[in-house]
């Protein structure tokens, strides 16, 4: 046997030695390992407990996550909701988030907006701090929602998004809105697209009961609503 051939094995032989007494010593080391960067750039980041239940994401945008339900994932109703952070309860399923986007299109229009969440268990959203903006009109808002107590029907919710644009898919969002099948909104607090300021208190039903706004000009009112969103009552500092 010549010598290349000597070195080589003594070298494989000490390469697998020091292999194994390195991972027999991470083994045995169980005191947790904190590594320190000044900076690093990720597409994408999971937070998990020790069993390995998914508890955050944070990513870009090709990256995001669709909707994890009980630590399995469906592709997400919208397509893909951009970049951002998303939370998951304790059984891996998402429980609210913060997503963000902004650009100036092609016609020259900007479109972007901000989004904050918290869900209900196995439900959707019911506190919202939010606002949104495109071609020069723009709204921000806190809004709570009612949403049932049974978990949120996927199914339903990707076929109608799926649906194309017309008289069906309008009387699809029709029939769910008036059955609450998705939940109700019971109270917006902000600036509608018409540069009001406005508060909106809804009843069970979702039907708007007062409403209190202060527009553009510095008019203010307060309104009284029956059922069929009609005026009952309104309320202005000069009593008219």
């Amino acid at each position: 046997m010549n010598a290349n051939k000597l070195l080589l094995i003594y070298s494989g032989v000490l390469t697998a030695a020091m292999a194994f007494a390195i991972g027999t010593s991470a083994s045995a080391d169980t005191k947790p390992q904190k590594m320190v960067f000044d900076e690093i750039d990720v597409k994408r980041i999971n937070v998990r407990e020790d069993d390995g239940t998914l508890r955050l994401v944070v990513s870009n945008t090709s990256r995001a996550p669709g909707i994890i339900f009980h630590g399995k994932e469906r592709p997400h109703p919208s397509g893909n909701r951009g970049a951002g952070m998303i939370f998951f309860n304790n059984e891996g399923t998402e429980n609210g988030g913060l997503v963000f986007s902004g650009e100036k299109g092609k016609d020259g229009k900007v479109s972007g907006g901000g989004h904050l969440s918290f869900d209900q268990y196995e439900q959707d959203q019911v506190i919202q701090l939010t606002q949104s903006e495109y071609d020069g009109r723009r709204w921000a808002a806190m809004i709570v929602n009612d949403r049932p107590g049974e978990a949120l029907d996927f199914d339903l919710a990707e076929r109608i998004t799926k649906m194309p644009d017309g008289p069906a898919k309008t009387a699809a969002l029709q029939k769910v809105q008036a059955d609450g099948t998705f939940g109700r909104q019971r109270l917006y607090v902000g600036k509608t697209r018409d540069r009001e300021s406005a508060v909106m208190l809804n009843d069970a039903m979702g039907r708007p009961r007062i409403l209190m706004k202060v527009a553009q000009d510095g008019k203010a009112s307060i309104d009284f609503l029956d059922e069929k969103g009609a005026v009952q009552r309104s309320m202005t500092p000069d009593g008219k």
